[in-house]
């Protein structure tokens, strides 16, 4: 199991109320929540192994030099336009603080994190999914873009969307990601990429190509067999899986098709570090450690909760 880390801690920070707070009066709203969904996951699901995985650049200098609006408008005080890299995400004053106490309550509890120096959680976890050998595995997120990571071979890659929360959560291999989206599916992670990158993207600062919106995007994306087939198909008149009007759409935003591969699809060869083995253990790696943070932050219930999680899943 890969968790988008960033993408659960900001579900869980608006999701559980600000006035959940630790007995000096620091809100810890979303360690709580963070630490719930975890527990449950841990529950239902019984991963033997588990990362959560980290941005260590949520706004990577080589995305950003491909397409400088790339996230952009998330650059605290920076509205519109592009923005330079290195400049810190605009996150709740509130949340900020409690990052580093998820994090110390994951290491007390021995459960593994990953991060990858110049790129993000996404890199991560598809680094991670694409060198899988050996066990299924499940991306949790409410990203959509993670989509783009399910595989049936060589070993099952599925996406649990909780883009709705945890209780709604859905599970999508490449059969649901096809259906969902009308993609072909013996290609439907890579489809559904290319798909994000004709449609476009205003939360990620991706323009797409105008005039171009969801459907006419995943019905250009299942007559090529490949990105660079499509591309190719825009310069080739002759070519008749193009009509007219969407050739010159495609033609006019060429500058754009030309740079937005790597700024979507995600890394598959960042240079992950792992903070521990990734075996999810039957006890906490350090108890008193993870009693001192239960009882300094106000999170006995949850940690009590965690502890029976890591019970049930790390036993054989």
């Amino acid at each position: 199991m890969l968790l988008d880390a960033a993408s659960m801690y900001f579900r869980a920070y608006y999701g559980v109320p600000e006035s959940i707070t630790a007995p000096d009066g620091t809100p810890v709203n979303a360690v709580r929540g963070f630490c719930d969904m975890v527990s449950r996951l841990l529950t239902e699901r019984r991963p033997a192994r588990l990362v959560a995985c980290l941005d260590l650049d949520w706004r990577p200098a080589f995305r950003v030099e491909a397409l400088p609006s790339y996230k952009a408008h998330r650059v605290a005080g920076n509205e519109t336009g592009t923005a330079p890299v290195g400049v810190p995400e605009e996150v709740p004053d509130t949340l900020a603080p409690q990052v580093p106490i998820l994090l110390d309550v994951l290491a007390a509890a021995g459960l593994a994190t990953a991060g990858a120096d110049g790129h993000e959680a996404d890199d991560v976890i598809g680094t991670l999914a694409a060198s899988e050998k050996a066990d299924p595995v499940l991306v949790v997120s409410g990203d959509r873009d993670l989509m783009q990571c399910v595989r049936d071979e060589p070993t099952p890659v599925k996406l649990v969307y909780v883009g709705r929360g945890l209780a709604k959560a859905e599970t999508l291999g490449p059969v649901e990601v096809a259906a969902k989206y009308r993609l072909p599916p013996e290609r439907a992670g890579a489809a559904y990429a290319e798909m994000a990158m004709l449609r476009g993207d205003p939360s990620d600062g991706l323009p797409g190509v105008a005039g171009i919106g969801e459907k006419t995007a995943a019905t250009l994306v299942g007559r090529f067999a490949s990105w660079a087939e499509l591309r190719s198909a825009v310069t080739d008149p002759a070519d008749k899986r193009l009509s007219p009007p969407v050739r010159s759409k495609l033609a006019a935003a060429a500058g754009y098709l030309a740079v937005v591969e790597p700024v979507v699809r995600v890394a598959l060869d960042a240079p992950v570090r792992m903070g521990r083995p990734d075996v999810v253990p039957a006890l906490p790696a350090d108890p008193d450690a993870l009693d001192a943070l239960a009882q300094r932050w106000g999170l006995a219930g949850s940690v009590d909760r965690l502890r029976a999680a890591l019970a049930l899943a790390g036993s054989p």
